[in-house]
């Protein structure tokens, strides 16, 4: 299993589903895509471990996003 990268040495890239309203923020870091992970953060607490996914998986949960295939409760 892969592990994230350093923060310091990755270039995050906020979400456009997040809002600029400070409140659900993810980044994601495209650029290890290719090495067979995608890192996901909370960019408000860049400090804390990213969660990593396999690029199908990440995938398959924007596609879900954009088809809208998430409620709210």
């Amino acid at each position: 299993m892969s592990t994230a990268p350093a923060p310091s040495r990755t270039e995050w890239v906020k979400s456009s589903y997040s809002g600029n309203g400070g409140g659900n923020c993810v980044e994601w870091a495209p650029s290890h895509v290719d090495s067979g992970i995608v890192p996901v953060r909370d960019s408000k607490s860049p400090e804390t471990p990213a969660l990593v996914f396999e690029p199908s998986a990440w995938s398959s949960f924007v596609t879900a996003l954009q088809h809208d295939e998430f409620r709210a409760l």
